[in-house]
């Protein structure tokens, strides 16, 4: 059996800046906070829990002690909070998702700003929360807020960096039917791209595909969907553990996609089961 791991397999620039940033602040501190998750991989979370960094999902005053922005970034008011609860503010939000905030910071002004995105994302939330003026969130085509967007007269369209390209474009031929001016400023990340491309190749070239990731990596999941829908034995696993012996009967190739939070540790691990089956 071949075994063909996507070049643009594991972690992005951001995830690995994120990473690097909370294992230097452990080992310089003693009181080390992150708040959620710093990028969405459990063994990545355990693994800077065991290097001292603790998880907290609210923030209260403390002495002493620094708090990480995750790599997907906050809205002001968590940085305000954090402030005045006295932390040391450590921002590991990727500058990618930074660019996000310029963009839609330096035109709502004069627009209203619609975020292409999952409502309940990190990122997300984010972005809506730099704002000044509410933003309107839109996951797909399918569940406009219409009654909403029939009072704008002009918007500008940002997009959560890890969405898929076609998710965009079936949405803002919505858009654009219900907005009289409406502009989409394209924010999906390079590294994004890059993947979404290769992922439509491997499923052809391969008989079953693995992506790999944890079940709430957005990015994960628009990899296994474009997977999917060009090869139906797409398996999205988050381990070696989520392996099963019968995807492998009769199959001479497999094609493997780690997320953008995929440590190597896990595909190598991945892998090396696979071997095992042969």
């Amino acid at each position: 059996m071949k075994i063909n791991i996507a070049k643009s397999s594991g972690f992005c620039f951001g995830v690995r800046r994120a990473i690097n940033t909370g294992l230097k602040l452990a080992r310089g501190r003693h009181k080390t906070y992150i708040l959620g998750d710093i990028v969405h991989n459990n063994y990545v979370v355990k693994d800077l829990e065991k290097q001292g960094i603790k998880k907290i999902l609210a923030i209260k005053p403390i002495n002493d002690a620094a708090l990480i922005i995750s790599a997907h970034g906050a809205a002001r008011r968590i940085f305000l909070r954090a402030k005045s609860c006295g932390y040391k503010i450590v921002d590991a939000t990727c500058p990618k998702v930074k660019d996000i905030y310029k963009i839609a910071r330096s035109l709502e002004k004069n627009r209203q700003i619609i975020i292409i995105g999952d409502l309940n994302h990190e990122e997300v939330k984010g972005i809506a929360g730099q704002l000044r003026q509410c933003a309107i969130t839109v996951e797909s085509a399918h569940n406009l807020p219409v009654k909403k967007l029939k009072n704008i007269a002009k918007a500008a369209v940002v997009t959560q960096s890890t969405q898929t390209i076609e998710n965009i474009e079936r949405i803002m031929r919505r858009l654009e039917r219900i907005i009289p001016d409406v502009k989409l400023y394209n924010t999906v990340c390079r590294t994004t791209m890059i993947k979404q491309e290769e992922i439509k190749t491997l499923p052809k070239e391969n008989d079953i595909v693995l992506i790999i990731g944890s079940p709430t990596s957005a990015n994960t999941k628009r990899l296994y969907e474009i997977s999917r829908a060009i090869n139906k034995k797409t398996y999205w696993i988050e381990n070696s553990k989520g392996i099963k012996k019968s995807w492998f009967r009769d199959i001479k190739s497999v094609g493997i996609m780690a997320g953008a939070s995929t440590p190597d540790i896990i595909v190598q691990e991945i892998v090396a089961k696979i071997k095992q089956m042969r």
